[in-house]
């Protein structure tokens, strides 16, 4: 596969060229290393076109997933509480989870714990591979990445999406690289506040 696209969203692409060059060079290898007609082995049952093979998202998880492990990345997650006071999630959301937790406590709310995981991390650069339906995409866009930077976990967040042209031959509902690109301009310069990389693949 390729990379077709790329938008640096706060300078993320230009932090991972300039103070971690080599993480860059294992994204564009793990890409270049999936041949997609491989995974052209789903046989759609849809109304508007069955019996035609699509791309199998699950297989390409897989195998973006053996790549990234080989190359050391790995599944992370950050844990974190919540409640249902507005001022105590802003005065605790950047503290240690321990700390949330007494803090909360001692302000007589009920603490809850949560968490948040992202599918590979490596010197505080976070990647998602995302076939799933487009709600997912928002949700690591505009959740998952932040939770992880507020947490200072990592400095960047990078989202592998297809463009449209590799979205078409896979079921509705993933969502495809131009759709997330004008979602995230929409919202302006500084939101999502957490510098990422959106990369748009294809075969």
């Amino acid at each position: 596969m390729r990379i077709v696209e790329r938008y640096s969203h706060l300078n993320g692409w230009e932090h991972i060229k300039i103070h971690k060059p080599h993480l860059w060079d294992e994204i564009e290898e793990v890409i270049a290393s999936v041949d997609a007609s491989q995974y052209l082995t789903k046989v759609s049952k849809e109304k508007t076109m069955v019996g035609k093979m699509l791309y199998s998202p699950i297989e390409l998880n897989s195998r973006f997933k053996n790549e990234f492990v080989q190359r050391n990345w790995h599944e992370s997650r950050t844990s974190y509480w919540v409640t249902s006071d507005v001022q105590l999630i802003r005065q605790t959301l950047t503290l240690p989870a321990a700390q949330q937790r007494a803090e909360i406590l001692e302000a007589g709310k009920v603490p809850i714990s949560s968490y948040n995981q992202t599918d590979f991390v490596k010197d505080r650069v976070a990647i998602e591979v995302q076939f799933g339906k487009y709600a997912f995409v928002a949700f690591d866009l505009f959740v998952k990445h932040m939770a992880f930077y507020v947490g200072d976990v990592i400095d960047v967040g990078v989202e592998i999406l297809p463009m449209k042209e590799m979205q078409e031959l896979m079921s509705s509902g993933p969502s495809y690289y131009e759709r997330e690109l004008y979602n995230v301009i929409r919202q302006g310069r500084g939101v999502p506040a957490v510098p990422l990389v959106v990369v748009g693949i294809a075969p």
